[in-house]
């Protein structure tokens, strides 16, 4: 509908290059204008230890694509340093390729920018169905002790581009690996973008972010993963294709009934590029594989804008698992998104709750807000 927020949608190959709106790097500029792209971090000449590996798409490192050099990994410990560019392609790291660190060589995370355009409703080219969800992401992570440090990862699937896909869910990056770290990144992408999960139902994988940036419109946090966002900002996205709210939920946890912690949200902030109260902070997801999950969700010390709404900011997914049963709790948030008119609508933590919410309740003795950034 229109509004002073109003804009058209625009190709998603524009979408590279719309960097005022989504934050994304320009293509890279010639080699001659470039003659470190690794910066810091040494080169295939000068490399820093035997396991770093370098991806440049103009052939000054070991490898132009990203997977070509996850698949010259093995074991344990490599790193790859990626300089500035545009990556489109898909990536998946395995569960052997554990500790495994990527950086980001540029000086922001807008430098270096992983991305694909697969939808869970994307025929698959061998004719065999759709990608699913699980299948859409652009990069997938199943190792333990991942990091990546200033990289940006994307989902540029449009609904607007592909009005006859009823599968609209497309992941940016799916995590399920234990001890994942994100530090000073960026996930972009419309419905489902950031999927922060398990490699299994009995699995309570933990993972962190720290300064990252996170937009889209439907459940774009979403997963069962013991994860905690620290310092880090959500931001929802304007709608053309529908005429009223809600246009979507930030988070969607699916956090298994066994585990005592979900996600943890502190020390953050949601803007929105829609009218105000057309988003909800939340709604739990309670997935067909797992009927017996409680999703989990606590919101702390964070500035909720008003695109929030804040006299019902919690919806029910499903009328089988209404909100109210699971458990989602906030705790001294601000702004407007956080105003307090229905009390019922809004559980709160008490202080002695809060101090059982901390990042060190959730991720016990892994401390990667110690890492250096």
């Amino acid at each position: 509908m229109p509004s002073p927020h109003h804009r058209l949608p625009f190709s998603r190959r524009g979408f590279l290059t719309a960097t005022a709106a989504l934050g994304l790097a320009t293509l890279p500029t010639p080699a001659a204008a470039r003659p470190r792209p690794f910066g810091r971090y040494g080169s295939p000449a000068a490399r820093l230890t035997p396991t770093t590996l370098y991806v440049d798409q103009g052939g000054r490192g070991d490898f132009t694509t990203v997977q070509a050099a996850v698949t010259a990994t093995g074991g344990s410990g490599w790193t790859l340093v990626i300089a500035p560019g545009t990556y489109r392609e898909t990536v998946a790291v395995d569960a052997s390729r554990t500790e495994m660190t990527w950086l980001g060589a540029g000086t922001d995370a807008r430098d270096v920018v992983i991305v694909y355009d697969n939808a869970a409703g994307t025929p698959k080219p061998d004719g065999s169905g759709t990608y699913g969800t699980t299948g859409s992401a652009t990069t997938t992570v199943k190792a333990d002790g991942f990091t990546a440090r200033h990289l940006t990862f994307a989902n540029d699937w449009l609904r607007a581009d592909h009005p006859g896909v009823s599968g609209t869910q497309a992941v940016a990056i799916k995590v399920q690996g234990d001890r994942s770290a994100f530090h000073h990144c960026r996930f972009l992408g419309h419905q489902d973008t950031l999927y922060a999960d398990s490699m299994a139902l009995g699995v309570f994988a933990r993972q962190y972010f720290s300064h990252c940036y996170v937009e889209g419109d439907v459940d774009f946090v979403f997963g069962r993963a013991t994860a905690v966002y620290e310092n880090c900002h959500f931001r929802t996205l304007i709608r053309t294709d529908l005429a009223s709210a809600p246009y979507g939920f930030v988070f969607a946890p699916s956090t298994a009934g066994a585990n005592p912690r979900g996600y943890l949200v502190t020390r953050s902030r949601v803007s929105s590029e829609a009218p105000d109260g057309y988003y909800k902070l939340a709604r739990p997801w309670v997935p067909s594989s797992d009927t017996t999950a409680r999703p989990s969700l606590v919101v702390r010390d964070t500035r909720l804008g008003p695109g929030i709404d804040a006299v019902a900011p919690y919806a029910t997914m499903s009328d089988s698992f209404p909100w109210q049963n699971q458990r989602f709790a906030e705790y001294r948030n601000s702004g407007p998104g956080a105003a307090i008119t229905v009390p019922a609508n809004r559980p709160q933590l008490t202080a002695e709750q809060a101090a059982s919410a901390t990042r060190a309740a959730y991720l016990g003795n892994w401390e990667p807000w110690k890492e250096a950034c």
